[in-house]
C-alpha cells in the first residue's frame, strides 16, 4: 500500500462515500475504506480523526465561508446585506460539480440518525458563530440572532432543494429564490 500520494484525502472521502452507499455506513469499517483507497489505516487517521469525519471534515472552512464575508464587509453594512454576502459566498462554494457528491453524502447522513444529529449540530454551530460575527460587526440584538438564523435557514432550504432529484438549477438561483420569498414575507407590497 502507498504511504502517501497526492489527493489521498479526497480519495479517502470518495472511497468512503462509495462504500457507505454500497454496503451501508455502519457496515463499513475504516480498514475497508483504507484498503479500498490503497492506503494504510494509519494514513486514514492522519487525514481524519474518525469515520464520521470523512463526511464532516472542513467544519472550520464551512463556517468561514459564511463569517469571512461578514467580517470583510464595510462598517455600517445593513444586516440583510450581510446575510446576502454570507449566502453569496455559500453559493460560490457549491458549484455544479459538487452536486453529485452532496446528494450522495446527504443520502448517507439521512440513513443514520447519529449522522443526522451531527449535521444539525453543524448548522446550530454555524448559527452561533455567524451570530457572534454579526454582533462583532456592530449588529445589535435581537437583529444579529435573527439574521444568523435567517441566513442558515435560507442556506438549509436552498441546499435541500439543490440536492433534491431532479433539481438542476444552480445553488445561487435557489438562494435568490428563497431570499425573494423572505422579502415577500416581510414586505408583501414589493
Amino acid at each position: 500500500m502507498a504511504r502517501w500520494q497526492p489527493g489521498t484525502r479526497e480519495r479517502l472521502q470518495s472511497t468512503a462515500l462509495r462504500l457507505f452507499a454500497e454496503q451501508g455506513y455502519d457496515e463499513t469499517t475504516v480498514a475497508q475504506i483504507a484498503a479500498a483507497a490503497d492506503v494504510t489505516e494509519r494514513t486514514f487517521f492522519r487525514h481524519f480523526a474518525d469515520k464520521p469525519e470523512v463526511l464532516f471534515a472542513g467544519q472550520t472552512d464551512f463556517t468561514a465561508m459564511f463569517t469571512t464575508p461578514v467580517e470583510q464587509a464595510p462598517d455600517g453594512t445593513p444586516a440583510f446585506d450581510l446575510v446576502r454576502r454570507a449566502l453569496d459566498s455559500a453559493a460560490d462554494f457549491f458549484p455544479e460539480d459538487r452536486r453529485s457528491w452532496s446528494r450522495s453524502r446527504q443520502a448517507v447522513i439521512d440513513a443514520v440518525p447519529a449522522l443526522e444529529e451531527r449535521e444539525l449540530g453543524k448548522l446550530a454551530n454555524l448559527k452561533v458563530r455567524l451570530g457572534d460575527t454579526l454582533r462583532a460587526h456592530g449588529i445589535d440584538e435581537p437583529l444579529a440572532t435573527i439574521a444568523a438564523e435567517t441566513a442558515v435557514t435560507v442556506f438549509h432550504l436552498a441546499f435541500a432543494q439543490w440536492i433534491a432529484e431532479p433539481e438542476d438549477r444552480d445553488f445561487r438561483t435557489l438562494v435568490e429564490e428563497r431570499l425573494a420569498a423572505l422579502t415577500a414575507l416581510v414586505h408583501p407590497d414589493h
